[in-house]
């Protein structure tokens, strides 16, 4: 009887299983042929098939907060990850002068990644707080943070490789992590780093299911997280 090469080799890709002597014959299927059940079958359809930046993961839906006209898809682990987070969107409506998004990142990224994602983001329509332009002068910093955190109907962890070194120090991301995990209205953007690096340091936040950069472009993150917080009709 052949031998499965697995423990050698791996099976990760569709031509490692066709290599493989006791494996190629039994009609295994690559992941993106899997077809989804759908547990949120009134929040999104299926559209055109489309791909990651990577060419990993299919994207071939769109949410029922998505336009019909938007540009980006999704994956049903995206959707599943994010209908919660506009459920709480929809249910802020009703408070006025609040934020659509507060970004947490480390310091070190305010100049960088974290200010690309902000300048992205305003450009789509999206109010964000940030600390770079929200903290002024002479204003306690740990006390704006707590005001902003307040007045954001979701918040946004920027993950980076700063930020995972950052967090043991137990400084500000910290604590502005710690009141964002304790509400459902948490998203991390994971960029430059993995969710196994990040699960070395916040178990919690890993388990959090949300956008990657590694998957698709920072400019396509920023377009779902305005479909995301846009309470306007879609059509």
């Amino acid at each position: 009887m052949s031998r499965c090469t697995a423990p050698r080799y791996g099976h990760r890709t569709q031509s490692g299983r066709d290599a493989c002597p006791a494996c190629s014959s039994r009609g295994y299927r690559s992941y993106n042929s899997y077809s989804y059940s759908n547990p949120y079958s009134s929040n999104y359809s299926m559209g055109s098939s489309s791909s990651g930046r990577s060419g990993r993961t299919s994207r071939s839906i769109k949410p029922r907060w998505s336009r019909a006209s938007s540009p980006v898809f999704y994956t049903a682990s995206e959707v599943q990850a994010l209908t919660p987070i506009r459920q709480t969107v929809e249910k802020l409506a009703v408070l006025p002068d609040l934020r659509d998004v507060f970004l947490c990142h480390a310091w070190d990224d305010r100049q960088g990644i974290a200010k690309q994602l902000h300048d992205l983001l305003e450009s789509n329509g999206v109010s964000v707080w940030f600390s770079e332009k929200d903290v002024t002068l002479g204003v306690p910093l740990m006390r704006a943070i707590d005001k902003g955190l307040a007045n954001s109907r979701i918040g946004l962890v920027l993950v980076t490789p700063a930020l995972i070194k950052r967090l043991p120090q137990e400084g500000i991301a910290d604590k502005e992590l710690s009141a964002l995990l304790a509400r459902d209205q948490l998203v991390p953007i994971v960029h430059d780093t993995t969710y196994e690096a990040l699960r070395e340091i916040s178990p919690l936040l890993a388990s959090r299911t949300g956008l990657s950069t590694a998957e698709e472009t920072v400019a396509d993150i920023a377009t779902k997280l305005a479909e995301l917080v846009n309470l306007e009709p879609s059509c």
